[in-house]
């Protein structure tokens, strides 16, 4: 199995806002970064190639998303908290707003099998729903949902 997660944020303004400069500039980077990451799998792009920030999931045109795929949960971690990607986590009031939800889900995926926008969100709204359950997991509930 392989350990997939998306994550939801909400921009402050339109993801082409000047406002929102730096981050864009960044994305491919930061993508970068993730694909040569020790334990990366896989990332959702849109059409053109570009980041999964660009792919629409939500009728909400300022909700932007990611989803990717990792060999285990400390490959992400490493990426998210330990990695260049953390300079801009860090930063990221200056775009997104605050949530007042959850806006991770984390689930294991079969080996070959790349989840879809659809059921990802489906996943994270019942993890938002019910809690964690096999569906759906926050990162942190890692240990109370091991490998299946």
């Amino acid at each position: 199995m392989h350990f997939a997660e998306l994550n939801v944020a909400r921009l402050h303004l339109p993801l082409d806002h000047v406002a929102n400069t730096e981050f864009v500039s960044v994305l491919e980077a930061v993508n970068r970064i993730a694909e040569v990451s020790e334990g990366f799998v896989w990332r959702l792009q849109d059409e053109e190639g570009r980041s999964a920030s660009y792919v629409t999931a939500y009728d909400d045109p300022l909700v932007i998303i990611n989803l990717s795929v990792w060999e285990s949960p400390d490959a992400l971690r490493h990426f998210v908290y330990r990695s260049g990607h953390s300079a801009y986590l860090r930063r990221r009031r200056e775009w997104f707003t605050e949530s007042t939800t959850i806006d991770m889900v984390c689930w294991w995926q079969r080996v070959g099998n790349m989840p879809d926008v659809f059921d990802a969100v489906r996943r994270l709204d019942v993890l938002r729903s019910n809690g964690s359950s096999s569906e759906g997991f926050a990162l942190a509930d890692i240990a109370g949902f091991p490998l299946q």
